[in-house]
């Protein structure tokens, strides 16, 4: 059986979504975030990023990890681009040029967006008001108005980002794109972008996922 080790409340919601989507039996193991704990030496410390027994599995300490088999992945959005190869039917390629695709825009996704769309979600709700800093929301706002509206550019093809069908590179762009949903300004520019994660996020698995996310303590 497939295991995640991470949380819900991280980077693993990804592969959460992507093996819930595909019907890929998971376990989760439970590691949390070592700078989501007080004191990661105590004796009682559960499980977490900085845990010998965590970085024997990813020796980098960040969550997700996954082991299938004998096989050990980091890297939440490769993985899904594993799971999806391996499993995912139609949410994975049909053929090498939809895999080019798929990999190109997951890159895309990580390289363009996801360092300032984190920064739209810390400087607004993810961290305490007082240390959110106004400049750089406003700043990683400016910097993903191009990229939004390349995306915003593409999806008028079909809907889609690859092969005119919901798949994993759907399922990479809008866990990215999430991250930027409280700066609306950038939705209301791009109405492909927005109407597209909102369908996304319509999907009964994506639902799911969050809906166990959210009982997870913040």
């Amino acid at each position: 059986m497939l295991t995640i080790h991470g949380c819900y409340r991280s980077r693993a919601s990804r592969n959460i979504w992507l093996a819930m989507e595909a019907g890929i039996p998971f376990r989760l193991e439970p590691v949390i975030q070592a700078y989501r704990l007080p004191d990661p030496g105590a004796a009682d410390a559960p499980m977490h990023t900085r845990s010998p027994a965590f970085l024997k599995i990813n020796p980098n300490g960040h969550i997700p990890a996954v082991e299938d088999g004998g096989l050990v992945l980091n890297e939440s959005l490769g993985i899904n681009l594993y799971l999806a190869k391996k499993y995912g039917k139609n949410l994975g390629p049909r053929d090498i040029g939809e895999d080019g695709e798929m990999t190109s825009w997951s890159l895309w996704a990580a390289i363009e967006v996801e360092p300032h769309s984190i920064e739209v979600l810390y400087n607004t709700v993810g961290k305490p008001p007082a240390e959110r800093d106004p400049a750089l929301l406003a700043r990683s706002i400016a910097a993903l108005k191009a990229p939004f509206a390349v995306l915003d550019a593409h999806l008028a093809r079909d809907g889609f980002v690859v092969g005119a069908r919901f798949t994993v590179a759907d399922i990479n762009l809008a866990e990215v794109f999430r991250y930027a949903q409280p700066a609306a300004e950038l939705f209301d520019a791009a109405p492909r972008v927005k109407a597209w994660l909102a369908a996304c996020q319509s999907r009964p698995a994506f639902r799911e996922m969050m809906a166990t996310r959210d009982k997870e303590p913040a």
